[in-house]
């Protein structure tokens, strides 16, 4: 593979912003620096001043292989990931059959070579009958476990307090929440349907779902893991109640400590609010739900302060026929991945995150977080997945969508940035409008 070198860029990294140009030889970053001269046969990219970012390691998707591939599949949802900027997924487990035990989750492995667009990982799942799966589990072989504590697809809720107390005793890798009081959803979903029968509505989604299921879920993850002293990372977080819970400072601290247990919220939470619904109905019904604009801002004031560690999108796409049914019946879960970064950058615009920030919270940290090799930053030696940004508006068609789904929650937006090229691995697989050469995404790796 020739090299490349990206001359007049506008990098965004560690913390940082400078002009510069990066040479990129075979899979890796070669050569970070001012004025490099061109090689014979080195193919130049000029960024002309936009900006240069390491791709974006997004921690919590779904992209539903095996299984359920009617609404995506490894190859449709990471091409919509690598057009968005984002160069690395961790799928969660809740596939058909929910990758369990470590056979389930190789053979993710192997339905990924050759067909992701971006770099993956696979994490393990939890039930209240695999704890001896979990035990063994090799913790280089997946970024974490990923324990639901409220309702989920297939076995997969954790409501044993036995399995659920030695499952943070016992798990070699980080675990990850998902933090909903399922009897108290239930509780609340009985009343409103005694009230309004088959008159329930999108809007009454983050009532049912209600911020106190969340805070009760999230109390109980956190005491478990101080109790054994477990390394927790609490999913989407969606209430500003919540935030009072976690720490403030940065995921590495001054002394070279991590903390030991983190948050992130997804990029729904800092864009859609509650007024919403009247407009987007069951397009935006998602768990746990999008709550109300005072969230929202909290949420977002949380990023920008280190209470909240790392942005994260919980990509879930469903069928537009799906989406159609009535609220009882529609899933819930929103197809993000093409439009993550920009629409994280419009905070920026807005003057409530800077772009060190989003860099930050959606690549160095999950880096930081699950230990990823080698990824997430702009170093000599780290692999070359990276992300050009113009300042360039466009609106969001249908059309342009290319996830198998084939529709967005941001339909009709118009965001003031893009993704003009995004390379994996070394090589340009998004050029600003269409997919390019082959999929090169690989298979993380960890230093555990």
């Amino acid at each position: 593979m020739p090299s490349t070198l990206i001359t007049n860029a506008r990098m965004v990294n560690e913390g940082r912003i400078f002009d510069g140009d990066l040479r990129i030889e075979n899979d890796r970053i070669a050569q970070i620096g001012s004025g490099l001269a061109a090689r014979s046969g080195e193919q130049v990219v000029d960024a002309a001043g936009r900006w240069l970012l390491p791709g974006m390691i997004d921690d919590q998707v779904h992209f539903r292989e095996p299984g359920l591939t009617h609404k995506g599949d490894i190859a449709s949802e990471s091409a919509a990931a690598v057009a968005g900027g984002l160069t690395s997924f961790m799928d969660m487990p809740n596939t058909s059959p929910p990758t369990l035990d470590s056979t389930i989750l190789e053979a993710k492995y192997e339905l990924a070579k050759g067909r992701a667009w971006a770099n993956y990982g696979f994490y393990h799942g939890a039930s209240n009958d695999n704890l001896e799966a979990i035990r063994a589990l090799d913790p280089k072989k997946a970024p974490g476990v990923k324990v639901f504590m409220g309702a989920s697809t297939g076995n997969m809720l954790v409501d044993d307090p036995d399995t659920l107390d030695a499952i943070f005793r016992d798990c070699p890798t980080p675990i990850i929440t998902h933090c909903e009081d399922t009897p108290m959803i239930d509780a609340n979903q009985k009343a409103f349907q005694e009230k309004y029968g088959d008159a329930l509505t999108p809007d009454m989604h983050p009532d049912i779902r209600s911020r106190e299921a969340c805070i009760k879920s999230t109390r109980l993850a956190m005491s478990l893991a101080r109790k054994h002293g477990t390394r927790l990372h609490v999913l989407h977080i969606s209430t500003a109640d919540e935030l009072a819970l976690f720490e403030k400072g940065p995921l590495i601290r001054a002394d070279g400590s991590r903390k030991q247990i983190t948050a992130e919220t997804c990029v729904h939470f800092l864009h859609f609010a509650r007024p919403d619904y009247a407009a987007k109905g069951n397009l935006i019904k998602c768990n746990p739900a999008i709550k109300d604009v005072s969230d929202r801002e909290a949420i977002t004031a949380a990023l920008a302060d280190d209470v909240l560690d790392v942005l994260a999108t919980d990509h879930a796409p469903h069928t537009w026929e799906e989406k159609q049914k009535s609220y009882a019946q529609a899933p819930s879960g929103l197809p993000l991945v093409q439009y993550a970064l920009v629409a994280a950058l419009e905070r920026v615009h807005e003057g409530k995150l800077t772009r060190e920030q989003v860099v930050q919270k959606f690549a160095h940290a999950p880096a930081q977080l699950f230990d990823v090799e080698e990824r997430g930053y702009l170093r000599e030696g780290y692999f070359a997945d990276l992300v050009l940004v113009e300042d360039v508006p466009f609106t969001v068609k249908r059309e342009d969508v290319l996830s198998k789904c084939g529709w967005s929650p941001f339909e009709g937006t118009t965001f003031r940035s893009r993704i003009a090229s995004t390379w994996v691995n070394g090589q340009q697989v998004w050029d600003g409008s269409t997919l390019v050469g082959e999929p090169a995404g690989r298979r993380m790796t960890y230093d555990r």
